[in-house]
Formats: C-alpha cells, structure tokens, sequence
C-alpha cells in the first residue's frame, strides 16, 4: 500500500492557499474539520483510516486502512460552485478518468461516484457555524480497493492505480481550486452526460414520504431532481434513489 505523501499531494498547489493534515487514524475527517481553526482558504484533512466514517443520511462509511481516499476539503469562503456535491461528485470522476486514461466513471444523483454499476465513492457535504462564520465542509470518500467481504461496494481496482493515489488526491484538489474561483464553470451539461440514470426508471425516497417509481428527467440549476410521476413532473431537493441493476 503506499502511504499518504504530503509533497505528492501539493505537488503544484498554492501553499498560499491551504493547509494539509494527515492523519494515520481519526474518528472523521469531516468531524476533525469542525474542530480545527481554519487559517487558510482551504483545509484538507485526509486519513489512512477513519473509525466513525459516515456518509449521507447517517449512514456509516467503511473506513479501513487499505489505501482508500478518506478526505475533507473545508473552507469559510463563499464557494462560486453550486450544488457543492454534484460539482465535487463531477470533479472526482473527471480526475478518475484522467489519471486512470479511461471513460468508464458515472454518476448517480446526489452524491454517488460509480463504476460498473457499483458505487466507488460518495461526497458528503456539511455546514456549521464556527466562530459566527459559516463553514463549507466537503468529505470525499473514494475506494481505491475493498475487501472481499464488502463486496457488494464497488472499488477502482481494475484501474491499476493504487500506487497513484497521491496524484488522484491532487488533481481533486486542484480541480476543485480551480473550479471554485471560476464562475463561468459549466457543470451542468457535463454532469447530464455522466448520469447513469437520465430518463431512466427510478425508485425515490423523498424525506419523510414513501418510496415511490419515477422517471428521472434531470436536474436544474441548483441540482435539484426533475422527476415524473404519475401525478405529473415535481422537482425533488433531497433524497434517495435507486436504480434496478445499480449496486
């Protein structure tokens, strides 16, 4: 497994700009980010293995130490991207196609990073007040390998790229350098085109209702969901879906 390496991961970044933490363990690197004193634009804190890992809804994100991206980027600016979470979802599968030189990453509303119909890697994305400032905290997860035993998750191992994570982590972060100061960037057309699920049969749960089918249209400007029902189109701004054959 290699191991974390902080000049890697900078390689070319503006140390004028963040600061990096790495960790061998920690309870959540999105729980570190609410704790620590942001003294920079960005802090990134990354672990090898996280003991509480969580992802959306509550849900745990398993965390072990096998050289997986377990990675929270915050902030206390006014972030030009919007939505945070499928612009961050977007930015990882183009750094996945990129440094594995292959087309094959999808996406799943809101969230999910997926390779042959397996999720590989999620965003969760927080905020808190810290010190009367609003905090953007955005935890990247992404399985670079899995053990057997969980295998129903998906992992990039195909791509023979585990002794490139270091290179992965940092063109993530620089992308998403980049992409915050550019207000011009047009997600939205990209991430149509790496749906899997675009007018596509889906089941959603949405809040506190009941799961129902839907055909899955596409999202507006602020990456809400375009669904349509039986009862006509509605725009859906949180919740879960599923697709028949995806993980």
């Amino acid at each position: 497994m290699i191991k974390l390496n902080k000049d890697k991961i900078l390689k070319n970044l503006s140390l004028d700009k963040l600061k990096l933490d790495i960790y061998k363990e920690i309870d959540s690197t999105n729980e570190e980010a609410k704790r620590i004193k942001i003294t920079q634009d960005f802090h990134i804190i990354i672990s090898e293995k996280q003991t509480k890992g969580k992802g959306r809804l509550g849900k745990k994100w398993s965390s072990p130490n096998s050289g997986n991206i377990y990675m929270t980027i915050c902030t206390e600016n006014d972030l030009s991207i919007s939505p945070i979470s499928l612009v961050t979802a977007l930015i990882c599968k183009k750094a996945i196609n990129k440094i594995a030189k292959q087309e094959l990453i999808m996406l799943k509303w809101p969230n999910d990073i997926l390779l042959n119909n397996k999720k590989v890697g999620g965003i969760l994305v927080e905020t808190e007040v810290y010190e009367e400032k609003t905090r953007t905290i955005i935890g990247i997860g992404i399985n670079m390998s899995i053990k057997k035993e969980e295998s129903w998750w998906g992992d990039l191992s195909k791509f023979n790229i585990e002794t490139k994570r270091n290179e992965l982590i940092n063109k993530i972060l620089s992308d998403f350098i980049k992409i915050s100061d550019n207000l011009n960037f047009n997600w939205i057309d990209e991430w149509r085109d790496s749906c899997i699920h675009i007018n596509k049969e889906i089941k959603i749960q949405d809040g506190n209702s009941l799961e129902k089918k839907a055909i899955f249209k596409d999202i507006d400007t602020r990456g809400n969901a375009i669904i349509e029902t039986k009862e006509g189109q509605k725009v859906i701004t949180s919740g879960e879906i599923s697709i028949k054959g995806v993980y």
